[in-house]
This record gives structure tokens, C-alpha cells and sequence, in this order.
């Protein structure tokens, strides 16, 4: 037996260590430790839900637009109020806008070098690079111009922003990266794009919320933002600009290196269940008919709502003071900073569970979930993702069932697939909502704001994350926050160990894998990339009052 350690994952947002035993070849075990203390929920006490909406937000850089919305959610339901037609509308423009910056920015800037490598891009003919272009139906660009800056950070021996990489990492004993050098100059010159596309989506959140990151206008009754002519024409010409680069060149590339990586298509599965909130409102504000829909997917892909009294948190293997779960309305946030076991605690993360097991939340969950409810796009998208499996790889998923297939989504590679196919539905969805908004304004139904009063009781805003079912609980006094607790997305998948020692998603993922060398086992990385962990959702844990603070412990085998 073999230890494997990944410290720190980088290409991520915060601190996450993976540690693994591997047993002839074969990863035999997993831990999953998240470094940071998430303790945004004793910041927030005794403020206002309207200031909640503001400094839930801080938890993280690259989905607050996501906790701004949960917050204002479980503001609103302790409230009482709902919020107009134009302020739906354009609370789901801005977090369209965030979803399509998040998803650009993982899936080329994050995620893409464990497969693509930059350096071997270097020996791609130019002329065959261009024909490869446009036989893969991707966009064109200045090849030529993009090898002579990599061939400069070559020569000068520094390789800049691909430095650090395992691209001579072996799997099986062949290279693990499978590219020939032309897609690899391809994918490396849209990875540049994808900088400035980011930043478009990232404009348009800005134009909506005031800025970016950390949007100013959502708040508890409705939104701030004023849509005039100019801004809306702004707003209209980015989101077309970007919904058509991600058709014409992400989809693309998606399809493009798919077939070099198949075998990532059968490996990392996760619990084989899924959990999503729901996102982007339809005028019902149900959020079982949300553009994407809530509900729950259990084994068998049988489909359900949530119901939020099956939510329990479990601390057994947490640096949280106390043993068991507890329901987030009853949650506690008590760090422990000493006389803990590190034979049991090993992460900051708490264990979420639903009925007692672990569920995968991301860009998958949400996509399946919608194609259960029978959301028409996304139903052809799937199903065209299926299609492209049967005929790259008949022997595997020829004869697959329709369960097979879904679930062949939730692997290594298919979770970066079916989330790209997302990025479009979500471009196109941001597209429309903007031509809705444009209507309204023209048929007077366009007000953005409700009024409230003074808040005393409970509410609870469930929503979604690019990365996942996101849930915000807040308990009110005469208008000040006394409780507030929130479970993340990343807090489902990089979940550690339950009470009854259960693995969490992404640790269940990894076991199982073959890993070709230890010292740089690039096929979990790529496993643990596909989730797209945040573990960003906390601060450093420190407390100048008593002068307490943490310091990780580690034994010989780590967290055993």
C-alpha cells in the first residue's frame, strides 16, 4: 500500500488536500480535507437581513451573486414578500451572467489543463491546426501568433501560467496527455479567449449589480437596478457576443478532445445521486419550475422534491465541537481548536447528508434533475451527449441503457461535458430573459421593488451556485439576524465522513481509480477537478481575543 497525497489542489478557490492509499495500482481509499473554517454564519449574527445579502456575498470572489440570491431568498421568506416581475427578471439576468463567467473560467482556465498541454502545442503544424479547426466546427485565430508567445516562454525557460502542470505525468505507462499537438495549439489559443469572454459575462454581472465581484443591487423586496435603454442595449450585445462564442467555440472543443479521453467517461463516479435547488425563476417562483428545477434524484433516478426537514449536518469528523448531525434551523458553528483526535477530524468541512446519505450537487445534478422534469432543451442536449457516447465508444455504451447513459455523466469527464452543454442553455436562457425584460419595460411590467417591515421569525433561501445546491437559513429578532447557517455546495461533495463513517461524493469518487504513479496521480486530480471545488466559503481561523488558533496536525499517515 502506497500513501498519495495532493496538498494543496491548485486551479481551485481555497485550501483542499486529497489523501489517498493506494493498493496495486488502485486507489484503495480517499480523504478529502477542506483547510479553511467556514465561519461566515457568527459574522452575519446580529446584522440585518438587508446587510446579509451584502456580506454572504464576501464568502467567496467567484459565485457571489449565488449568496447574495440566498440570502435575499430566506430574507424574503422570513418577510413574507415576493419580489415583481422585473426584479425576477433581472435577478436571473445577473446570475446568468455569473454562471456563464464561472463556467468559462473552470472549464479552459481550471479544469482544461489536465488535459490539454500547452508545451506540446509547440510542434503543431499551423496550416494543419487551422484545417483541424475547422473540421472540429471550432473558431479560427491567430495559431501562428499563439505558438510564438508559447514558443518565447519556452526558450526563456519560465512557462508562465502553465507552470507547475503534470504534463509529463504517465498513466498506464503511455502519457497521460492524449492530444496531438494541433488540438492542443487549438484548446491552448481558446484558453486565452476564454480570459476575455470570462470578462465579458463578468461585465454584464457588473452592469446589473453595480460590480463585480460582489453585486450591490439584489436586495431583500426586489433589486436597485434601473434598466434604461443604453443599458439593456449593453447588456443584449454582450450576452449575444457570448452565448455565441460558447456555441461556435466551447461546445466545440468540448466534442473536440471528448474522444481522446473516453475512458475518463467510466471512471469517478460519484454516490449516483443527485440534489438540486433550482435556479432562475419563472413568473410562477416555484422552484420546481425554475428554468432548472429543483428536485431530488435518488439510485434508481427516481425523482422527487426536496424537502429541507431531511437536511442534517453531520461534525463527527469535522473540527467542530460535538458529535451527530443537526438540522441546519438547529445548526451550531463551534470550531474546535484543540483536543481533537486526528485519527477522526480531519477537515473543516461539515458532513451534509439528505435522508441520512450523501448526494452529489454541480452542473450535472442540475442537468439531470431538468432532464427528468422534462425541460425541452435540456432534454435535447442530453440527449445529444448520449448520442455522441453510443457512436464515440459503441463496445461501452452502444447497447447502454437511458440509466447508464445519464449516469455516464457523472464521471471525470462527463461532468465537465454536460456542464458545458449548460453553459449554453444558460447563454441562450440570458439572451432571452434580456428580450423579456425589453418587452416588459415596453408593457409597463417591469417594477423592481417590494416593500417589507420589520422582520421576526425564520426563513431559508435555497437556490443554486455554478457549482451546486446552495441553502441559506436565517433566524430574525426586531429585525437582527440571531442564527444563520448555510451549506455550500462544495460542502455536499468534498463532505467528509458521516457518523457512520460513509465517504463523501468526491471521496467515494476517487476510490477505485487506477493511479499510475503516486507521485503524480493527474487521474484524480482530474476527478477531483470535475467537481469543481470551492472551498473559498471560509476564513482563516484566529481569534485575537484569547489568541487561540488552529494548526493542522499530522501523523505519520496523514489523516489516518
Amino acid at each position: 500500500m502506497t500513501r498519495s497525497v495532493i496538498d494543496p489542489i491548485s486551479r481551485i478557490e481555497g485550501h483542499l488536500r486529497i489523501e489517498m492509499e493506494v493498493t496495486n495500482g488502485k486507489v484503495t481509499d480517499a480523504w478529502a480535507s477542506g483547510g479553511l473554517f467556514r465561519g461566515m454564519e457568527l459574522v452575519l449574527q446580529g446584522r440585518t437581513p438587508t446587510d446579509a445579502s451584502y456580506i454572504a456575498q464576501r464568502v467567496c470572489g467567484v459565485c457571489p451573486v449565488s449568496h447574495c440570491h440566498a440570502a435575499t431568498y430566506a430574507a424574503e421568506d422570513m418577510y413574507g414578500i415576493t419580489i415583481p416581475n422585473g426584479a425576477r427578471l433581472i435577478r436571473n439576468m445577473v446570475e446568468c451572467s455569473q454562471f456563464l463567467h464561472s463556467h468559462i473560467l473552470w472549464f479552459y482556465n481550471l479544469y482544461a489543463l489536465d488535459f490539454v498541454n500547452p508545451i506540446n502545442a509547440l510542434k503543431a503544424d499551423i496550416a494543419d491546426t487551422a484545417s483541424l479547426a475547422v473540421a472540429a466546427g471550432t473558431s479560427g485565430a491567430d495559431f501562428a501568433g499563439v505558438a510564438n508567445r508559447l514558443s518565447a516562454f519556452a526558450e526563456n525557460g519560465q512557462l508562465s501560467i502553465f507552470t507547475g502542470n503534470w504534463f509529463d505525468a504517465t498513466v498506464g505507462g503511455s502519457a497521460a496527455y492524449k492530444l496531438p499537438a494541433e488540438l492542443d495549439l487549438i484548446a491552448t489559443t481558446h484558453y486565452l479567449e476564454a480570459l476575455r469572454y470570462q470578462a465579458e459575462a463578468s461585465q454584464i454581472s457588473a452592469a446589473l449589480g453595480g460590480k463585480m465581484p460582489h453585486i450591490m443591487s439584489s436586495i431583500p423586496g426586489g433589486t436597485t437596478f434601473v434598466p434604461t435603454e443604453d443599458k439593456l442595449g449593453d447588456i443584449y450585445y454582450r450576452a449575444k457576443e457570448v452565448r455565441d462564442w460558447v456555441k461556435g467555440t466551447m461546445l466545440p472543443d468540448t466534442l473536440a478532445i471528448a474522444p481522446y479521453y473516453l475512458d475518463e467517461f467510466t471512471v469517478g463516479h460519484g454516490p449516483g445521486r443527485f440534489a438540486a435547488w433550482g435556479v432562475f425563476d419563472k413568473a410562477s417562483m416555484d422552484p420546481a419550475e425554475r428554468y432548472l428545477p429543483s428536485g431530488m434524484l435518488d439510485v434508481n433516478l427516481n425523482l422527487t422534491d426536496p424537502d429541507e426537514t431531511k437536511f442534517l449536518e453531520y461534525i463527527d469528523h469535522s473540527y467542530y465541537d460535538g458529535t451527530g448531525g443537526l438540522n441546519p434551523r438547529e445548526g451550531v458553528t463551534k470550531p474546535l481548536y484543540k483536543d481533537y483526535d486526528v485519527k477522526d477530524r480531519y477537515s473543516w468541512t461539515k458532513a451534509p447528508r439528505y435522508d441520512g446519505k450523501t448526494y452529489e450537487v454541480g452542473g450535472v445534478s442540475r442537468m439531470l434533475v431538468a432532464y427528468k422534469r422534462g425541460v425541452k432543451d435540456v432534454v435535447t442536449y442530453v440527449d445529444a451527449l448520449a448520442d455522441v457516447l453510443k457512436k464515440a465508444a459503441p463496445a461501452v455504451f452502444g447497447n447502454a441503457s437511458e440509466k447508464d447513459l445519464l449516469l455516464a455523466l457523472d464521471t471525470t469527464l462527463g461532468r465537465a461535458a454536460v456542464r458545458n452543454y449548460e453553459t449554453l442553455y444558460v447563454a441562450d436562457l440570458l439572451v432571452s430573459l434580456t428580450e423579456e425584460l425589453i418587452t416588459a419595460l415596453k408593457e409597463g411590467d417591469a417594477s423592481t421593488f417590494t416593500e417589507h417591515g420589520t422582520g421576526n421569525g425564520e426563513g431559508v433561501g435555497m437556490w443554486e451556485a455554478p457549482r451546486g445546491a446552495l441553502y441559506h437559513f436565517e433566524r430574525v429578532k426586531n429585525d437582527k439576524i440571531t442564527a444563520y447557517q448555510e451549506i455550500v455546495p462544495t460542502t455536499w461533495n468534498v463532505s467528509p465522513r458521516g457518523a457512520d463513517d460513509t465517504p463523501g461524493p468526491i471521496e467515494e469518487a476517487l476510490v477505485g481509480l487506477t493511479v499510475d504513479d503516486p507521485e503524480k496521480p493527474i487521474e484524480a486530480l482530474r476527478c477531483v477537478h470535475s467537481f469543481d471545488p470551492c472551498v473559498a466559503c471560509s476564513v482563516h481561523v484566529s481569534e485575537p481575543a484569547t489568541g487561540k488558533q488552529f494548526n493542522t496536525v499530522t501523523s505519520p499517515w496523514g489523516v489516518r
